[in-house]
């Protein structure tokens, strides 16, 4: 029986797992396309697990709505246990393969779930003004000799710009929201402005102070349009093992 994985759990979080050693179906929770989960039982793990048909190829029949099972299952999951979330399309091809895969990155495992144990990520959108207007980006391919290398300059000089205003709001970003951890990425959007796109590694119990705080921020900051979303499993803050194994975790 091939297995499609949507995360790794801990096993102590479901109790009917203490009377099995063969996967357990997980009731109220469908998988992909509305296949049946289940919890397969691995060490002092539980994998979450839908039957594969290696006929079937999620990225090439209804890819979009594959991917957003995936992601509603790996959601359920993070209500019910710590998770390590699958990439999508996970597949291993029996039972065999996937106990090798767990034991093989077992204690890599057990480490993130122990570090990452109640918590949650928030997920912050901010879209601000570019230091950098549109007339500043023209290509420097259509010039030659001294317009060339001005131009080189003057790029330069603006994304040294841009560089140091993301870095002074994640700053501002970092000491408003206290976060255990985060991610930042940086880039400017078709529409000219700077869009950072954060993720803010919290403790569960603080879900609600943070949503608090950025009303505040909302109040604060005028000159930003700020987006959040979450609590979200902790995608960005999953380490990925070193070890080679069947299936990769989202990182």
């Amino acid at each position: 029986m091939a297995w499609y994985a949507y995360c790794v759990a801990e096993r102590l979080a479901f109790p009917e797992l203490s009377r099995h050693r063969k996967p357990v179906p997980l009731s109220q929770v469908n998988g992909i396309f509305g296949n049946q989960t289940f919890l397969f039982p691995a060490s002092d793990l539980a994998v979450i697990v839908s039957e594969h048909n290696p006929d079937d190829n999620f990225t090439e029949s209804r890819p979009q709505q594959a991917a957003v099972d995936h992601a509603r299952v790996i959601g359920d999951c993070f209500k019910l246990s710590t998770i390590l979330p699958f990439r999508f399309n996970t597949v291993f091809a029996d039972d065999e393969a996937l106990r090798r895969s767990v034991r093989s990155n077992q204690r890599h495992f057990l480490a993130n779930l122990e570090r990452l144990h109640g918590k949650a990520e928030m997920h912050l959108k901010v879209l601000v003004d570019d230091t950098c207007p549109g007339e500043f980006h023209r290509a420097v391919t259509d010039c030659v000799g001294k317009e060339y290398l001005s131009r080189l300059r003057e790029s330069a000089s603006r994304q040294r710009e841009r560089q140091s205003r993301a870095r002074a709001l994640s700053v501002q970003m970092h000491r408003m929201f206290a976060p255990l951890e985060e991610e930042i990425t940086c880039k400017r959007t078709d529409s000219g402005k700077m869009l950072l796109d954060i993720a803010h590694l919290i403790d569960n119990k603080a879900i609600e102070r943070y949503q608090n705080k950025y009303s505040s921020a909302l109040q604060m900051m005028k000159e930003c349009r700020m987006q959040l979303s979450g609590p979200w499993p902790p995608y960005h803050f999953v380490h990925r093992n070193s070890h080679s194994h069947s299936g990769s975790m989202h990182n």
